[in-house]
């Protein structure tokens, strides 16, 4: 294995199985992720979520109520992102804290979302929305330990780097998916109707999705869904601006 946790060498060991696992978890949390990504009998990056106790591992059989359990409310910065794990949907929380920098260069930390990727969307909340964040630092977080490594965590990404930048929080009963374009769009995600009922289970009350997503399935009782196509009108949206 690599530092990176990857299987080492030209992946031979990979093609000679059938099914490769891989048991994450952090020291200080009680939670371990088994996540599968390659099966070769069915779908990949499929992943199970267990607790240790006393008696061994319990599955988790909600684990999106279990991330969301601790989540300050009325926090800037936090934000709730429904992302699809394999086939099922998690409900996680993503949490940002801008504060002015201190050295020539910002500093930007990730953990548990591709450090790249947030500075990408930093570059088109500057570019595209007006925030100057190039004398900020930035820290991200997924709370919980989880890592996410989909598109469609961009938009709340966005939403939670900005709350924390304009220091406005976002409202705690909004749930945040969607792909964002180097231009500022909003761009389509699959499964839109799975995350939307896995955020209804959990009694939200309104899902922000891109708007090319609205229309072919039934929206479920209990939620407003609202259609976005840029970053700018998502912000007006989650933080009123």
């Amino acid at each position: 294995m690599t530092k990176e946790g990857a299987i080492a060498g030209p992946r031979l060991l990979e093609h000679m199985v059938d099914t490769v696992l891989y048991f994450e978890g952090e020291r200080h949390h009680t939670y371990r992720i088994l996540r599968a990504v390659k099966n070769r009998f069915g779908s990949t990056n499929e992943m199970g979520i267990f607790e240790m106790k006393e008696s061994g591992l319990e599955e988790v059989l909600n684990p999106s109520e279990i991330f969301l359990e601790e989540r300050s409310q009325g926090a800037a910065g936090s934000v709730v992102v429904a992302s699809m794990e394999g086939t099922r949907p998690v409900l996680v929380e993503l949490q940002a804290l801008i504060s002015p920098t201190s050295f020539g260069n910002p500093r930007r930390m990730a953990t548990g979302v591709d450090h790249n990727r947030v500075s990408l969307i930093m570059a088109v909340l500057e570019k595209r929305v007006g925030l100057l964040l190039q004398n900020q630092d930035a820290y991200l977080k997924v709370a919980g330990g989880v890592k996410l490594d989909e598109p469609a965590i961009d938009l709340a990404v966005a939403v939670s780097i900005a709350s924390s930048f304009r220091d406005v929080p976002s409202n705690p009963t909004d749930v945040v998916v969607g792909e964002v374009g180097l231009t500022g769009e909003v761009r389509r995600v699959s499964r839109i109707e799975q995350r939307v009922q896995e955020a209804v289970k959990l009694g939200f009350k309104r899902a922000i999705i891109p708007e090319k997503n609205l229309g072919g399935w039934t929206v479920p009782k209990g939620i407003e869904v609202v259609g976005v196509s840029t970053v700018s009108e998502a912000l007006q949206y989650t933080l009123g601006g």
